[in-house]
């Protein structure tokens, strides 16, 4: 797929653990660990916007595109 999640990163960022997160957005711990392993299909705006205001961060630091050409020259 050629969006990369990168919830794990800003959160090592933040020095914060997905259970925090969760408190902080109301977001259960197991759809932000779909999201973070790259496994959800789709995400909300709401959603992303709680993330990035509970992260201090932009959209652009949570998600990530990658060309799937470049992805199968790796």
């Amino acid at each position: 797929m050629p969006i990369i999640v990168n919830l794990d990163v800003m959160l090592a960022k933040r020095k914060l653990k997905l259970k925090e997160l969760s408190e902080r957005v109301n977001i259960s711990t197991v759809n932000l660990s779909i999201l973070k392993q790259g496994k959800a299909k789709a995400i909300r705006f709401s959603t992303l916007n709680a993330i990035c205001s509970a992260l201090n961060c932009q959209p652009g630091d949570i998600l990530e595109y990658v060309d799937d050409s470049v992805l199968l020259t790796e």
